[in-house]
């Protein structure tokens, strides 16, 4: 069997199995770029199709990138931490689950040997990848994005629920996301 059927099958995962619902990821071996997130929102998880949403749409527009290169060039790579929509909370969607990414990626990740550069897109991820304080603040992880180079490239959620504080950090348009693009053109050559 596949990892794809080893995570279907998984016991964690029956219940979403079972409701005709399969994990949202693409690990194409031949990957340079991974974006690791939260989990699929529910219009992803409806079409099957990930980063299908508006923070999509923003996500490629921060990355320099179009739809044919984002999803068909095999040259990027999504994995998040949780492979199924987890519910609507109080506000925003639930969290992912925990020990999916402990259990999974290390086996997604060794399936791509090419890859140069992660995004870590959100909290979620930049807490388990790159082992911060529980006190550290998403905006201060960000602004000393260059601190977790070459490896690791954290950035907010595209989600349009984060418009204020794109507000109140203009010096995330016009410092971080020239540069994330740059390195992205770098390795991809867009």
């Amino acid at each position: 069997m596949s990892i794809y059927d080893d995570i279907v099958h998984d016991e964690q995962n029956k219940r979403y199995t079972a409701a005709g619902l399969y994990p949202i990821f693409s690990v194409p071996q031949s990957a340079k770029v991974l974006i690791i997130g939260q989990a699929p929102g529910k219009k992803v998880q409806d079409t099957g199709i990930m980063w299908n949403d508006a923070s999509g749409d923003r996500l490629r527009e921060w990355l320099g990138v179009d739809k044919s290169i984002f999803y068909d060039s095999g040259e990027i790579a999504v994995i998040p931490m949780d492979f199924y929509y987890p519910g609507k909370a109080k506000s925003g969607d639930k969290p992912p689950r925990r020990g999916i990414a402990e259990k999974w990626h290390p086996k997604l990740r060794a399936q791509m040997p090419n890859i140069q550069l992660t995004i870590l897109i959100g909290a979620y991820a930049q807490r388990y990848y790159l082992n911060l304080a529980p006190k550290t603040t998403i905006t201060s992880t960000v602004q000393n994005f260059a601190e977790y180079l070459p490896d690791f490239f954290p950035i907010i959620h595209p989600s349009p629920r984060n418009n204020i504080w794109l507000k109140k950090n203009p010096w995330f348009l016009i410092d971080v996301i020239p540069k994330l693009q740059k390195q992205i053109a770098e390795i991809i050559q867009v």
